[in-house]
């Protein structure tokens, strides 16, 4: 593979798995602080966490990629 090849592939790997972690995050989080909220909603208890969770982290995955595409994509023009 060519240099800028690998090194294209590095940051689209390195922005999504970010966003895997940082969406992930957000989605446990946000689960979190529906349970502990003083007016508990029944969709708060009908919430899975987990699926709230993989749901977080599929956005931040996608957010992620797109991100490294957009960055590449700047930077070809700028060349």
């Amino acid at each position: 593979m060519a240099r800028k090849t690998q090194r294209l592939l590095l940051l689209i790997v390195s922005c999504s798995i970010t966003g895997v972690i940082l969406g992930g995050t957000a989605g446990w989080a946000e689960s979190s602080l529906c349970l502990e909220d003083s007016k508990v909603t029944s969709e708060c208890l009908t919430q899975d966490p987990f699926q709230k969770t993989i749901q977080g982290m599929s956005t931040g995955l996608l957010a992620g990629a797109g991100a490294a595409f957009g960055a590449v994509w700047q930077l070809r023009n700028e060349d």
